[in-house]
């Protein structure tokens, strides 16, 4: 294995209250930024075939100069160096536009063998974006994987559904996305912070990556929001008194509200 890309990403905690905001009905991303869970996971899934096989692993995001935080965090894990696409003109760009410029970025970096994203970040949920990027860099990809093996020339994975545990598989190079039950990360150490310090990141524009101005950016999103509406306030409920005839008086309730 010569080198793993994780892709990253800094999201709102969430346990913050999430704002939009007011002048584009974006995200406003100053609110307690960490990075995402999901992606996390990923990193560490990347750190243990790393263990496993030898090799490098480096971490992708595309995000303000906040981000930096984001990628520290996963350098201070265990991951060796890092790519930052940091460019104003990216604000308000939709899951498509996204894809497309990770994808040129991954272009930058020789001898990738497997790209490991989480299946979704906790933001947004679009949960298409690792397989929009193999479409993009014309990659085997397996998605929302419970469990990630590398053997050789080869990866394969598990995928749990409602109907049951799918076992997948693909040659590398190719790109896998992880779900939350892949593993548990582990804690960054003393001298792994320290270490996150000294190590590279390479920050590139759209510039760098040959990317025109008016193929990302709200401006040139597929899709707009609008306008918002405050979700209403909570209501107290209806107590039903039980008098012989509670059943009833529960399914009548269901029926009014047009559930049963």
């Amino acid at each position: 294995m010569t080198n793993i890309v994780v892709l990253i990403k800094q999201v709102p905690d969430t346990g913050s209250e999430r704002k939009l905001n007011d002048s584009d009905f974006t995200l406003d991303r100053e609110i307690d930024p960490v990075i995402c869970e999901i992606t996390e996971k990923a990193v560490e899934e990347a750190l243990q075939i790393k263990e496993a096989n030898g090799g490098e692993v480096t971490v992708l995001t595309a995000g303000p100069d906040k981000a930096t935080d984001a990628i520290r965090k996963a350098l201070s894990m265990g991951a060796d160096k890092a790519i930052h696409i940091n460019d104003e003109l990216l604000h308000g760009s939709d899951a498509v536009q996204t894809a497309y410029v990770l994808a040129a970025a991954l272009g930058t970096v020789e001898g990738v063998e497997l790209v490991i994203a989480g299946n979704e970040a906790s933001d947004g949920r679009v949960g298409a974006v690792p397989a929009m990027i193999a479409e993009y860099v014309e990659l085997p990809h397996l998605t929302s994987l419970r469990k990630v093996t590398v053997d050789g020339e080869k990866v394969t994975g598990e995928r749990e559904t409602d109907e049951g545990i799918t076992k997948v598989e693909g040659a590398l190079p190719a790109i896998v996305s992880v779900n939350e039950k892949i593993n548990e990360p582990r804690f960054p150490s003393f001298k792994g912070i320290m270490a996150a310090k000294k190590k590279e990141i390479e920050v590139l524009t759209l510039a760098d990556l040959g990317i025109d101005a008016d193929v990302v950016g709200l401006a040139n999103a597929g899709s707009k929001v609008t306008a918002v509406t405050p979700k209403p306030a909570k209501q107290a409920g209806e107590r039903v008194v039980d008098e012989g005839d509670g059943g009833t008086k529960v399914a009548e309730f269901l029926v009014g509200q047009k559930i049963i």
